[in-house]
This record gives C-alpha cells, structure tokens and sequence, in this order.
C-alpha cells in the first residue's frame, strides 16, 4: 500500500508559511557534543560558551535534588514557596511575581499577551537574541534600533521609533548580552515615558553592581523585569527563572501561563538556593573577579580588543585575525568553547564567559601561544 502523494501531503501538512520560511535558531551545544566532535573526554573541555556558572548549584541545592523524592507528584502551578522567598529576595510582594521555566518561556508569555498579528517590538542589537526571534512566532514585527559603537542605546532613534510604529514592547538587556554593559538609571526612566511597556532583561545584574528596577515594578505599570537563576545560581540546566510585573499585568499571564511549567527539581533546587545565598554570592564575587582578570589579561594579547563588561562574560573584537579560526583553534587544539560573532553590528567577535582561575589560565596560555603562531 503507497502512501499519499507529495502534493496530497502538502494538503494535509499545512505548515505556517511564516515558520517554514523561518530560519532556526543555532544554540549552543551540551558538552557531550562537543566531546564527541571534537574526540576529546568531557572532563577535557573548558565550556566558556555559553555564560554558565562553573561552580555550579550551591551545595544546599544539590542536597535538595539529591533528597528529591516528589518526581512522581506534579508541581504546584503557582510556585508559591518559591516566590515567597523570591518575593524577600527581590523586595516586592509575591503577587507581582511569575515563574517560569527559564526566562525564555517569559518572554513567549509576555509576547503572547501583547501582541496581535501586525504589532511591533523593539529591540536594540547587538542584544539577546530571543527577543527577536520570538516575535515572529506571535505574528509580531521586529524594530531593530542599533546600539552605538560604545554599546549605549540611542535613545532618540528609540523614542522616534517608538513614535513612528506604535509598538508595544520595548525589551532591554542590562547588562546586555553580549557585551556586558549597563543601562544608565536616568535612561531607563526615560524610556519609561515612551508609550509602551518596558520589558528589562536583567538576567546578570548580580554581576553588575547595579541597583536593579525590580523594586519600581509595583508602582510602574508599563515595566517588567526578567530574572533567571542559570548565572548567577548556577541552574542553567534546570531552566528556571522568574519576571516581576505590574497588577494590571500579571493578572492576564496567570490566564494563559502553562499549569505546571516549573518542575519539582527546578522548583526544589531554586528555593534552596535562596536558602544558602551567602555561599552563591561567594561564587558571584570568584566570577567577578574572573571577570575583571579576563580583561586585564586579554588586553595584554595584541590580537585581542576587549571591550568593558559588568555581566559575568566578555566580549573580544580579534584584531587583524580570523575570529572563526581562532574559535576553531581554541577548541580543536585546547578543548577550549568560546562564542563566535559575525554579524554587521559584530564583525570578528568573541565572547568568553568567566570561568575557575584555572580555566582562565589554560585559555591565557593557549590565546598567547596562538598568539605566537600568528608572529
């Protein structure tokens, strides 16, 4: 018995046109493989790709899943425990806070809420790139305003244009992914004046030093502030994070939030980490100061360019050098991951996330003797 013909299937399989045009996005791979394209054991890799915290969850964390014995139950749809103590961690009531499955799958909730087909968000680039590839999914279009060559926003081109599309959605990253700048206070503020909402990624602002906006949300009914524990907990795996919102907001993602999007494991570790802050914010201060080393010793190599990072990574222009093959070499000849940028706004770049004092000086190493090679 044949099946259906090619153009009876097309009949069948009706495939949004706009997705199947889409082009995927290309996320970094697990360390299992990479070990197996590269023929080199885990336990050889240095994985400076993707900003992960090397030290990983915090020992009453790993208690917790390791004592986990609720896998069977499903998880409460509300994560109430979790934003209690989220709600004294960040200093707002729990009711302005939602959690859920990494900060990705909120930033889906926040488009599916606003947007209808046809209606714009901004985005300003080099940025995070689910912003953008998000909204398409939700029949959204993408404004795109470049930051400038510092990395700051420009504000008037934001603001005009805000004023031209009529979007809804600003999203803002700060500090920025990928180069690990700050968002000024004041600009901020004054882009809340703009007529949308405020949509503020700050998934490393423990690294920052900043103050962070959560506390405004309450009383700002046009901003939402995204937090994640994959950097600064060390919870990447487990994809966990949480947004603060205004009344008006919140009220509406409850409607259309999956039930039990946050599971037990991602729950436990997430509130014992909470439980055990001085140990992960010991590990935030090792990363810092991995961090600021990186960028010391990274401008002493005359290929590489640096630029200033208060995040928990740091982005390198490579000068009069091919940044892919350096990409290449790092990883090939080292077992060393790094992120490689090639796009207008990052033209031979890489990025390095912070890692152990170790790790640094096998990466130190093997930049100088790449370094020598190019001599």
């Amino acid at each position: 018995m044949t099946g259906p013909s090619r153009a009876d299937a097309a009949q069948q399989v009706r495939v949004r046109p706009d997705i199947a045009a889409l082009a995927p996005y290309t996320p970094t791979a697990s360390l299992e493989v990479f070990a197996a394209q590269l023929g080199r054991p885990v336990s050889e890799l240095i994985k400076l790709d993707a900003n992960e915290n090397p030290y990983g969850p915090s020992a009453a964390a790993r208690a917790a899943l390791a004592s986990l014995d609720t896998t069977h139950i499903y998880p409460d749809p509300e994560s109430r425990a979790l934003r209690a103590l989220l709600s004294e961690y960040v200093g707002v009531d729990a009711a302005h806070i939602l959690v859920g499955a990494g900060a990705d799958e909120l930033i889906v909730l926040i488009l599916q809420l606003f947007i209808v087909p046809g209606d714009a968000i901004i985005s300003a680039p080099p940025t995070f790139a689910m912003y953008a590839f998000d909204t398409p999914l939700a029949h959204g279009r993408v404004i795109e305003v470049p930051r400038r060559e510092d990395f700051s926003l420009d504000v008037p081109a934001i603001e005009a244009a805000a004023r031209e599309s009529g979007a809804k959605l600003l999203f803002l990253c700060s500090p920025n992914n990928p180069d690990g700048s700050v968002i000024p206070p004041e600009t901020v503020e004054r882009l809340l004046a703009l007529p949308l909402v405020v949509v503020l990624d700050e998934a490393y602002i423990e690294f920052s030093g900043a103050e962070s906006f959560a506390p405004r949300v309450p009383h700002t009914p046009n901003l939402i502030v995204l937090r994640t524990f994959s950097k600064w907990a060390g919870l990447a795996g487990l994809r966990v994070g949480y947004g603060v919102f205004p009344a008006e907001i919140i009220t509406h993602l409850w409607k259309i939030k999956q039930p039990y999007n946050v599971n037990v494991a991602a729950d436990a570790a997430a509130r014992a980490s909470l439980a055990d802050l001085p140990a992960l914010r010991a590990n935030v201060e090792r990363l810092i100061a991995a961090r600021e080393r990186l960028e010391r010793e990274l401008a002493t190599i005359p290929y590489l360019r640096p630029y200033p990072s208060r995040a928990n990574f740091v982005l390198c222009r490579v000068v009069g050098r091919d940044a892919a093959e350096l990409r290449r070499r790092l990883a090939q000849e080292y077992g060393i991951l790094v992120r490689y940028y090639n796009t207008s706004l990052l033209r031979d770049c890489v990025r390095i996330s912070a890692g152990t004092p170790e790790q640094i000086d096998t990466l130190l190493n093997a930049l100088r003797e790449i370094g020598e090679t190019y001599d």
